[in-house]
Formats: C-alpha cells, structure tokens, sequence
C-alpha cells in the first residue's frame, strides 16, 4: 500500500489596520491664551477664532480633513467651503484642533464642519453664529424666573 502525504505551507499576512474613527468632536471658543477652550455650543459673530477639537480613537497615523461648510448664511451660496484644511497625525498623536476666523466678523448663519480621515467623510457637526446685536437684546429683555414673593406672616395679637 502506498500512502501519499502533502503539506501545505500559507504565508500568514499582517491583520488589517484598525480603521481610526472618532472618539470625541467638538467646537470651542478662545480660551485667551490662543487656545481651544472649554467645549461650546453657541457662537456669536464675535467670536474668533472659533475652534474644531477632533479626539481620534487611535494614535496611529492617519490625515485628518476639515471643511468648514458655509451652510445656511446670508449672501452665500449654501453649502460653500469656507475653509479646507488638512493635517497627518504622526504616531503617538491622537487629537487635532482646527482653528478658522474670517477677515473681519463672522456672518450670522449656519455654520457645518464635515471631518475626513484619510479621504473617508467620518462626522459633521453643525452649528450657529449668532449676530451679537440680536442675542444681546433678546438677553436685555427675557424676563426672569424669580420666585413670588412671598406673603408677609401676620401675627394675631391677644
């Protein structure tokens, strides 16, 4: 009897890379020392510059795009590109911050940041400029919560 015997060999090959994706997105306002601050939400057309903090769930290397997106705003066309900008992590960093100001004043309207990682749109955020006229009267009048005052207590004398 003749017993035939094969082997086989494979070449085992690198896993695939761990797509980077995005852990935390947030806009932040100067924090004075040229710095992106505390997160926030609401913007005025004062505010400048205003910043785009991306924290990457991964310090491996990878480019990070910004498109700052004019959405909705007065005399522009929607969805307009105000500002592309892109940066490659080296390894060990795994957070971007993207700062954008205009010539002058922002312009009230709706604002959207779109993030790309290595060319692959990953998040968009959107957000307002407010003119700070409007927000500034609109505050002077709303009127406050205060509790009723309270009835003075009244004593019965005998």
């Amino acid at each position: 009897m003749l017993l035939t015997m094969s082997f086989a060999a494979f070449a085992q090959g690198s896993p695939p890379p761990t797509p980077v994706n995005i852990q935390d997105l947030y806009l932040a306002k100067d924090d004075g020392t040229g710095k992106a601050g505390e997160v926030a939400t609401a913007f005025v057309t004062t505010d400048i510059p205003i910043y785009c903090v991306v924290q990457l769930d991964s310090s491996t290397s990878v480019t990070v795009k910004m498109n700052f997106v004019a959405a909705k705003v007065p005399g522009v066309k929607a969805d307009t590109n105000v500002v592309s900008v892109s940066y490659t992590t080296t390894d060990g960093q795994n957070r971007v911050n993207f700062s954008g100001k205009p010539a002058g004043k922002w312009v009230a309207g709706t604002y959207r940041v779109d993030i790309f990682i290595d060319n692959k749109p990953v998040k968009d955020l959107s957000f307002e400029i407010k003119d700070l006229a409007k927000v500034a009267t609109t505050a002077f009048f709303q009127p406050k919560a205060e509790p009723a005052p309270k009835p003075p207590v009244r004593r019965k004398r005998n």
